[in-house]
């Protein structure tokens, strides 16, 4: 723990016990802790929220990815409905060259 020793956290707590005194040391130390738990929930909310939107990019970037491969895909043809429409043309073709047919005779 930042490479302190058993002998110089002994030193420290000697040193506070006579500059603090005892009836205020047990306070000073509570809220220590209290201020060192909440530094650490903090420093993991952080991480957290740096582990989601990490993966929130990742999920931008492979979306971003897949729909350039499909974009780069040629359109799928429906080959029957070109089909029937070609069909379609074809009847209305005729028809119209039978009533121009009939209209000349």
């Amino acid at each position: 723990m930042f490479g302190i020793g058993m002998p110089e956290l002994i030193v420290i707590l000697v040193i506070a016990l006579i500059v603090i005194g005892p009836q205020k040391l047990p306070d000073i130390a509570r809220s220590l802790g209290k201020g060192l738990a909440e530094f650490k929930r903090a420093s993991d909310d952080f991480q957290r929220n740096l582990a989601e939107e990490v993966r929130a990019q990742d999920e931008k970037e492979k979306a971003a990815k897949e729909s350039e491969t499909v974009a780069e895909e040629p359109p799928k043809r429906d080959l029957a409905a070109e089909v029937k429409a070609y069909e379609d043309k074809a009847a209305q073709e005729a028809t119209a060259a039978k009533d121009a047919g009939q209209k000349t005779a």
